[in-house]
């Protein structure tokens, strides 16, 4: 099963988000406990092509497809803002983070250990990100 949304690079779009990817899991019975953990890293890598990527301009898109495989769940995010390739980014220590008391940065740990890889790519002038989670969770 696929299903597909696109939405403008507002963060009020950031709810429309959520719930999709909640309803979608939902009629997929994943468990309460890993369907959060998954719309948390959704949100979060949306939230940063909006802000990041795409500066919030409500003329830019992204297109965002969840699709159900045998033996995965794949989030797909596709737009034309700044590429950053999330497997290049260091995770700050812990000890870092609270000695320089900087805010941010969180979020992207977070993805990389609720997913089980992260691909990106650019065709035809479109950045595409691929969460990928092995499936049953």
């Amino acid at each position: 099963m696929s299903k597909k949304l696109t939405i403008v690079c507002s963060k009020d779009e950031l709810i429309k988000v959520r719930q999709f990817t909640s309803d979608a899991l939902d009629e997929e019975s994943v468990p309460d406990l890993e369907a959060h953990k998954l719309v948390l890293a959704v949100d979060e890598v949306c939230a940063n092509l909006i802000i990041h990527a795409n500066n919030c301009d409500p003329i830019n898109k992204i297109e965002f497809n969840i699709e159900f495989r045998p033996t995965q769940i794949m989030f797909t995010f596709k737009d034309k803002g700044v590429g950053f390739d999330i497997n290049e980014y260091e995770c700050p220590s812990m000890d870092k983070l609270v000695s320089t008391r900087r805010q941010g940065g969180l979020g992207l740990m977070l993805v990389k250990r609720i997913m089980d890889k992260i691909e990106f790519s650019t065709e035809k002038n479109h950045n595409i990100c691929r969460l990928i989670k092995t499936y049953p969770l």
